[in-house]
């Protein structure tokens, strides 16, 4: 079935996220624009160039009225922090690129479900709802997709398991605040600390402890030896699209604007969510144990804080 994907920003995660739709074989029409349009001509061409070793897919550069049509438009837009620069400071530029892009991508794309890549990912998900005036479940954020599976592949080489057999998530904020749900990790259906055990595994306190600190750094420690990340989140944002394409209903830890409920603020953090065609379908709410439920309410404290702290455009 034809599908046609918009994305905004032809940058490291822009790009790398066209180039694996192609190779997964996600959307039949894929459009990138940017302000820079030489640039987005030239990372349509190269990924043409991969097309005849992948999926049959059309790459383009276009411009806003090109996205008529489009199911899904991935924001991946924005600006980069200036020296001295605060993220609340930060925030209100981003906000401002988001309120001069979105009234052009529904003017052109009514129907499309927005997928957000901006960072920082859950502030800027609840900005594009705000702008976009669209139903929360259709303004997705990439929350902590990737570092459910930054989590999934550290645990999986520790246990020396396919990360395909390991289901643990990473929920809250896509950021420093984030928490990982060990309390319910499984391996093929086996709570972690029994299969550790039957495998003869050790999985301390310590390990754990080093787990954590592995997928709370990851970003840092790649941002330093190669200065972004973009291979994972754009793997990422591929793997959201095609379970919104083909309403496949599988559940993945992303952000959009979630209610207040139990003291919890309004805010945009991550739970682990239902993806079909028309962006989150359900929420799940997983059983957290106190240390969990602690770090989540601190989490999303701090998103909705930043969120009141911007102004954002009129």
């Amino acid at each position: 079935m034809a599908s046609k994907i918009g994305i905004i920003g032809a940058g490291f995660v822009g790009s790398t996220t066209a180039y694996a739709m192609v190779l997964r074989g996600v959307g039949s029409d894929i459009v990138i624009v940017d302000l820079n349009r030489a640039a987005a001509e030239a990372q349509a061409s190269d990924i043409v160039h991969a097309v005849p070793f992948a999926y049959s897919a059309t790459v383009r550069a276009g411009d806003y009225p090109d996205l008529a049509g489009a199911d899904i438009v991935v924001l991946s837009a924005g600006v980069n922090q200036q020296p001295g620069e605060t993220r609340i400071q930060l925030l209100g530029r981003n906000a401002a690129v988001f309120a001069a892009i979105i009234p052009k991508v529904l003017e052109a794309a009514p129907q499309a479900v927005l997928v957000v890549a901006t960072n920082p990912v859950d502030v800027m998900t609840q900005i594009a709802q705000r702008i976009s005036d669209l139903p929360a479940g259709r303004v997705v954020g990439s929350g902590t997709i990737l570092d459910t599976a930054r989590f999934r592949s550290l645990l999986a080489g520790h246990l020396q398991v396919s990360p395909k057999s390991v289901h643990a998530q990473v929920l809250g904020e896509h950021g420093d605040s984030e928490v990982l749900h060990w309390s319910e990790a499984m391996v093929g259906g086996v709570p972690v600390e029994a299969f550790a055990a039957q495998s003869r595994v050790a999985l301390t306190a310590a390990v754990k402890s080093e787990i954590d600190r592995s997928v709370r750094g990851a970003a840092y420690s790649i941002i330093a030896g190669k200065g972004a990340t973009y291979y994972g989140i754009g793997a990422g944002l591929a793997r959201l699209a095609q379970a919104i394409l083909t309403d496949e209903r599988s559940v993945h830890t992303v952000s959009i604007v979630t209610p207040a409920v139990d003291g919890f603020p309004e805010a945009a953090y991550s739970l682990p969510r239902v993806i079909g065609r028309d962006g989150v379908l359900d929420t799940l709410h997983p059983h957290l144990n106190d240390a969990e439920s602690a770090g989540l309410q601190n989490s999303a404290d701090l998103l909705a804080g930043l969120f009141a702290d911007i102004e954002l455009p009129v």
